[in-house]
């Protein structure tokens, strides 16, 4: 067997810890004499998965009392309309910071609820920065403030939480979240797809404070109502049973690693190796500014845009995969989720030193 290095921006690698647990419990999960793929959702079994599951997540994130784990479906996309229909309330008013296609994808997704004031954005360039943010420049009368904390085609992230005085303030925390430690307090709600960090796609993760719950607009669907799934412990119809079993072997993972804070030094010391070759090469030129650069989605270009084809089929040939940015920045994009280990980043600044040699 074979296994490459995978750069891809979601569906990400898992640990590969993890996917020998689960191929070792795929016939039969712990005595259970099935798969957890033919669980009843009702069973005890998994009963204790999904309980164990949303318990570790609280501990390793240090979520404080107050707040509700869900396990939902249909994405961080299902969200942009899931957030402004819970949280619009009487004002029927928020503010959003415009910093990539996933924020523009939820403004408008909430425009069609309610009046959406885009209070920050990056677009002038490109999105390649974290605009500011005070609590000045926040409506004392929104019902709620949206960032995207870290963005995977740009390669910028938030290295901040904003200040957003008593207004509750949501996130989409796809792809950073479980990167680096978290002041959860900080939050009124985060969400975030599960395919980057947390398992595989399928699942979508959310936590929200319990005085948000019941705050839903009148004609908001049983299915997309928050407290429906926090009064039925995210039981109300089956929910992605795989895929909350596999994120509990990722928390458990990430426990084992040390928790959040040393998996964060860890992506930390991955960034800075591929970002220090990045800014002292001839041939590369990073895209995102140097201070709101990503942890986990490195962006950066080539001079000559028929570069970037020969570089992409050459490090697939070494074993290094998904590297093709989006058509948005171009270039590259190595995604250094937390899975990615350090091995991978060493061999793809050795694959980019060679490349440069014969392309410079």
């Amino acid at each position: 067997m074979s296994r490459v290095y995978n750069f891809s921006p979601g569906p990400s690698m898992l640990p590969e810890e993890v996917l020998r647990k689960a191929q070792e419990e795929m016939l039969e999960y712990r005595g259970s004499g099935m798969s957890v793929m033919e669980m009843s959702h009702r069973s005890k079994e998994f009963e204790a998965i999904l309980n164990g599951a949303a318990s570790l997540l609280k501990e390793i994130m240090g979520i404080p009392e107050g707040f509700e784990v869900l396990f939902l479906q249909g994405g961080a996309s299902t969200q942009f309309a899931m957030v402004p229909q819970n949280l619009f309330g009487t004002n029927r008013k928020a503010d959003y910071v415009e910093t990539g296609s996933w924020a523009k994808k939820a403004i408008e997704e909430a425009r069609k609820y309610g009046e959406v004031r885009v209070v920050a954005s990056s677009k002038d360039k490109n999105f390649t920065y974290i605009p500011n943010l005070t609590r000045a420049m926040v409506d004392a009368n929104a019902d709620f403030v949206h960032i995207t904390t870290n963005n995977t085609i740009y390669g910028t992230k938030y290295t901040a939480v904003p200040d957003t005085g008593a207004v509750p303030l949501a996130a989409d925390m796809s792809s950073n979240i479980l990167s680096e430690v978290v002041d959860v307090s900080k939050f009124a709600l985060i969400y975030a797809g599960a395919q980057k960090n947390l398992g595989p796609a399928g699942l979508t993760v959310v936590i929200i404070r319990h005085d948000l719950l019941g705050r839903a607009m009148p004609a908001t669907p049983t299915m997309l109502d928050y407290k429906v799934h926090a009064e039925h412990n995210s039981l109300y119809n089956t929910p992605p049973c795989y895929c909350i079993y596999i994120a509990g072997l990722v928390f458990e993972w990430v426990k084992k690693q040390g928790g959040v804070a040393a998996v964060e030094k860890h992506n930390r010391e991955k960034a800075a190796l591929l970002y220090d070759f990045i800014d002292n090469s001839k041939l590369y030129r990073g895209t995102a500014e140097r201070k709101d650069r990503s942890l986990m989605n490195a962006t950066f270009v080539l001079p000559k845009e028929e570069l970037t084809d020969s570089f992409v089929k050459a490090a697939a040939k070494e074993g290094l995969v998904s590297l093709k940015g989006h058509r948005s920045v171009g270039g590259m994009r190595a995604s250094l989720y937390n899975a990615m280990p350090m091995e991978g980043v060493h061999k793809l600044v050795e694959f980019m030193k060679k490349f440069e040699r014969e392309n410079a």
